[in-house]
C-alpha cells in the first residue's frame, strides 16, 4: 500500500537535509510543505532546496506560482492531493511531505475539508472600511461557531469567514471538517534546545547573507515594488529595511534571527499539539541513523527492507 512521511518542525531544524537523505535511500520524491517556497525567485531568503539538491532528488510544489500571485490553502491541497494520486502505487515508495507550514501538512494528513473559495479583493475591501469590530459582530450573527474560534482581533480569519459566507450562502463552519486519506502516515517531527535552535538561525542567517540574499532582495524590490506582500515576509522586509537605509545589516541580521526566532516558537507550539508527530533531537551526532531506523521499521510493514 501507498504511504507518507511527513518531515515537520520549527525553522531551521534541518528538516530538508535529513529529507534528502531519506529521498536518496528510499528513491523517493519530496513534497514541499513550505508557504514561501511555492513563489518563484524567492529562493535564498526561504531556504529553498538548491538546484543540485532538486537535482538528485525531485522535489514539488516548489516555484509553482509567481511572486504576484496568491496561493489558497485549498489550492496547495489541490495540487498536492493530485502528486500523491498520480503515484499510489502499492510498488511505489513512500512520498516524503517536507516543510514548517503547519496547515499544509495539516490539509494532507488529515484531509481537511476547504471550502473552495478564491479570495475576493473587492470584497475584502469593503468589510476593511467597515473595520475589524463590526465585521467580528456580523461573523458572530451569521457563523457563532466560527466567531467562538477566531479571536476578536484577527481580521484575516474574520474576513475569511464572511467571504466564504457572502460568496456560498453557507457558513465556513459547516464547509469545514476532516476526511483522512486510507493510506498508512509516518510524521516525523524534528527538533531542540531552543539555545541550540537561536544558533542555527544565526548559522543560517548568515550562510544567506553569504549566498547573495541581499542582491535578490534588492532584485526582487526593484522588479515587483518594495509593497510587494512577500517582501514585508520574514527576513526579506528586515533585509529590505537594510537596503533602504534605515536600519544598519547588523540591526538587520539581528532582527532577521529575533523574529525567526518567535516565528519558531509559533512553530513548535503548532506541532506539539499532535501526539501522533515523533519527535528527534537534531542535536544527536546519530540523528540521521535514528530517522531511518524508525523509517525502516514504518516501509518495511508494507516496501520489504530498504538497504
Amino acid at each position: 500500500m501507498f504511504s507518507l512521511i511527513t518531515i515537520c518542525g520549527a525553522t531551521a531544524t534541518g528538516k530538508s537535509g535529513v529529507a534528502l537523505a531519506l529521498a536518496s535511500r528510499l528513491k523517493s520524491s519530496i513534497l514541499s510543505a513550505d508557504s514561501r517556497q511555492v513563489y518563484r525567485e524567492f529562493d535564498i531568503g526561504t531556504a529553498k532546496p538548491t538546484k543540485v539538491d532538486r537535482a538528485n532528488v525531485p522535489h514539488h510544489l516548489i516555484d509553482i506560482c509567481d511572486p504576484t500571485e496568491t496561493l489558497t490553502l485549498a489550492e496547495y491541497q489541490q495540487q498536492a492531493q493530485k502528486l500523491i494520486a498520480d503515484v499510489d502505487s502499492p510498488v511505489s515508495p513512500p512520498l516524503l511531505l517536507v516543510g514548517g507550514t503547519g496547515l499544509y501538512i495539516k490539509s494532507i494528513v488529515k484531509g481537511l475539508k476547504i471550502p473552495r473559495v478564491a479570495p475576493m479583493p473587492e470584497l475584502r475591501s469593503q468589510l476593511a472600511e467597515l473595520g475589524q469590530s463590526q465585521c467580528y459582530a456580523m461573523l458572530q450573527q451569521v457563523d457563532r461557531s466560527a466567531a467562538e474560534k477566531i479571536h476578536l482581533n484577527d481580521s484575516v480569519r474574520t474576513f475569511r469567514a464572511l467571504e466564504v459566507f457572502y460568496v456560498t450562502g453557507r457558513s465556513i463552519s459547516e464547509q469545514q471538517g476532516e476526511n483522512p486519506p486510507n493510506y498508512p502516515i509516518l510524521q516525523i517531527g524534528l527538533d531542540c534546545d531552543i539555545d541550540v535552535l537561536v544558533d542555527r538561525i544565526k548559522q543560517r542567517t548568515e550562510q544567506m547573507l553569504e549566498r547573495g540574499w541581499l542582491a535578490e532582495v534588492e532584485y526582487l524590490s526593484k522588479k515587483y515594488g518594495c509593497d510587494l506582500p512577500l517582501l514585508k515576509t520574514l527576513g526579506y522586509q528586515e533585509m529590505k529595511q537594510y537596503l533602504a537605509g534605515d536600519i544598519t545589516l547588523n540591526q538587520a541580521k539581528d532582527l532577521t534571527i529575533l523574529h525567526t526566532r518567535q516565528f519558531a516558537k509559533r512553530q513548535r507550539t503548532w506541532f506539539k499539539a499532535y501526539s501522533e508527530i515523533e519527535w528527534f533531537d537534531v542535536s544527536l551526532p546519530d540523528l540521521c541513523d535514528r530517522v531511518w531506523q524508525r523509517v525502516q521499521e514504518f516501509v518495511n510493514e508494507d516496501f520489504g527492507n530498504y538497504k
